[in-house]
C-alpha cells in the first residue's frame, strides 16, 4: 500500500524514460503486464480506451466501485482502470505514456512536472486528515522533544513533508533531528523494533508502527488541513484532444460518490476487497481521509495563502522538494491545475436542481 514520492534516483530514471519515449526507443509492454499490476477491468464502450492508474489509498479506491458498477459505461466513456500494487510504478507508467491518467499526490505530480512530464490536475479526490502520522516513543510529549532524536521516514514522501511542517511550526529545523531515510514499510518496522525514536508514515503503515504499544501519535495530517491532497492527474494531451471524455470521467467520480452514499454496505465491501483488508479495517483508514465535495474542489483550486489552496500548497511543496534536492529547479506550475471539469459538473448539477 505504497504512496511514495520519487527518490532522487527515481526522478532521474523518469527523465531518462521520457527521453527514450521521445526518441521512439521505449518499446515497453503495457503496465498491466507487470507482475506488480493487477489485470484491469475494461469498460465495454465504443471509442479508444483511456487508461488510468490507481493504487491503495482510501481516496482512490472508490474508483473500483465505478468499475464494478458500470458507472463509466453509464457516462459513455471507455475507461480501463489499472490497479498498481506499487504506487511508484503508476507514476512511471504515466510519465512514459503507458497511462493517460493516474491517481497521485501533489508532491509526486510536481516531481513529474519538474522531470519534464506535462500533467494536469483535473480533480481533487481527497485530503489526508489523519492517515499520515508522526509516531514517537511514549516518553516524547511535545514536538520540541524531537530535538536530538532519530526520526525515520521515506525521503521526500508526503509523510516526510508532514514531519517538517510540524517541526517548523514548533520552531525546529531539519538540522535539529537525526534524520534516518528509509522506505516507509522499513521505517515503520524499525520503529516497532525500537531502532529509532520516531517515524513519519501513512496508513496502513501507521498500524505497523503502533503494533507494539510502545508508540503514540505526536501529530498527524489532521493538524495541517490541505497539506496532503490527492488527485486525478491526466496528460495534457488528453485534456486538449478529448476534453469531453475527461468531463465524463470527472462526472463518473461524483456518480461513484453518490453510489457509495446510497449503497454503503455494498460499496465498502467492494473497496475493502480491492484494498485487501477487512471492511472494519477499511472504515478505520477511511476515517483519516476526507473525500472532497464539488464545493471543496472549487475552493481548493482557487488562489489563497494557506495549504488549503492548491496554488499556495504547490509553491510550498516545490520549495520542499528543491531544498531536499529531489528536483533540480522549481517547475512552471502556472498551468498545473485545471478546474474547468469540476466547474462544469457543478454548473450541470445547479441547472438540474432548478
Amino acid at each position: 500500500m505504497q504512496r511514495l514520492l520519487f527518490r532522487p534516483i527515481y526522478a532521474l530514471a523518469v527523465v531518462l524514460l521520457l527521453l527514450l519515449v521521445a526518441c521512439g526507443s521505449a518499446a515497453q509492454q503495457p503496465a498491466a503486464s507487470s507482475p506488480d499490476v493487477a489485470e484491469p477491468t475494461t469498460a465495454a464502450v465504443e471509442g479508444e480506451v483511456i487508461r488510468i492508474g490507481f493504487s491503495a489509498w482510501p481516496g482512490w479506491i472508490p474508483w473500483q466501485v465505478a468499475v464494478e458498477q458500470g458507472l463509466f459505461e453509464a457516462n459513455g466513456v471507455n475507461v480501463e482502470m489499472v490497479w498498481f500494487e506499487g504506487y511508484l510504478d503508476s507514476l512511471n507508467a504515466l510519465a512514459t505514456g503507458q497511462l493517460d491518467g493516474n491517481t497521485q499526490t501533489l508532491n509526486d505530480t510536481i516531481s513529474s512536472v519538474a522531470a519534464g512530464d506535462d500533467q494536469v490536475v483535473v480533480l481533487v479526490n481527497d485530503n489526508s486528515t489523519g492517515n499520515d502520522q508522526v509516531i514517537v516513543r511514549t516518553d516524547i510529549n511535545d514536538v520540541t522533544d524531537l530535538a536530538g532524536k532519530t526520526i525515520a521516514a521515506e525521503l521526500g514522501a508526503v509523510s516526510h513533508f508532514l514531519l517538517l511542517l510540524g517541526m517548523e511550526e514548533a520552531g525546529l529545523s531539519a538540522d535539529d533531528i537525526t534524520f534516518q531515510p528509509m522506505e516507509t514499510g522499513a521505517a515503520a518496522s524499525a520503529f516497532a523494533a525500537g531502532q529509532v525514536d520516531g517515524v513519519a508514515v501513512f496508513a496502513p503503515f501507521t498500524t505497523m508502527a503502533l503494533s507494539t504499544d510502545e508508540g503514540k501519535v505526536l501529530f498527524s495530517s489532521a493538524d495541517f488541513p490541505g497539506a496532503i491532497p490527492d488527485f486525478l492527474v491526466v496528460s495534457r494531451e488528453l485534456v486538449e484532444e478529448r476534453p469531453d471524455d475527461v468531463q465524463r470521467i470527472v462526472d463518473t467520480w461524483y456518480d461513484t460518490l453518490d453510489y457509495i452514499e446510497a449503497n454503503p454496505d455494498e460499496a465498502y465491501a467492494i473497496m475493502a476487497k480491492r484494498a485487501g483488508v477487512s471492511v472494519e479495517e477499511y472504515r478505520e483508514y477511511d476515517e483519516g481521509t476526507t473525500i472532497f465535495t464539488v464545493e471543496d474542489n472549487l475552493e481548493a483550486f482557487t488562489p489563497g495563502d494557506t495549504m488549503a489552496h492548491l496554488p499556495y500548497a504547490a509553491e510550498r511543496i516545490a520549495t520542499f522538494l528543491l531544498d531536499n534536492e529531489l528536483i533540480e529547479a522549481k517547475p512552471d506550475l502556472t498551468n498545473l491545475f485545471d478546474d474547468q471539469f469540476v466547474q462544469a459538473h457543478a454548473d450541470q448539477q445547479s441547472m438540474l436542481a432548478e
